[in-house]
């Protein structure tokens, strides 16, 4: 993999997905396409001092790669809800199964 391959992370913002995007910039790789809900404050500072080509809106995904048609070499997929006060099954269904879904469709 070339230091210049794309690669697609889910869950960026979080701290899980920014650390493993502290761990790839400290590989040299920054052509980073970062994904996630990105107006949450609590989770702003996780990516200060990242380094990355793009951050797309979860929501916003499938479209914007359709529309900008990157030359993907990985896609780690991080994104899920983990939140355990989180009862509401739909919201689960939502962002755990079905958009894990649809990584997997785009994927193969």
């Amino acid at each position: 993999m070339t230091k210049s391959s794309t690669i697609v992370l889910t869950g960026a913002a979080g701290f899980i997905g920014s650390c493993f995007t502290g761990f790839l910039n400290e590989k040299g790789y920054e052509n980073l396409i970062l994904v996630d809900e990105f107006s949450r404050l609590d989770k702003v500072n996780n990516l200060k001092g990242k380094r990355f080509s793009h951050k797309v809106e979860r929501d916003d995904l499938f479209q914007w790669l359709k529309l900008n048609k990157p030359d993907i070499r990985f896609f780690f997929h991080m994104g899920a809800r983990t939140d355990t006060t989180e009862f509401d099954y739909a919201v689960h269904e939502r962002l755990n199964l079905e958009y894990s879904q649809l990584v997997w469709d785009y994927c193969m």
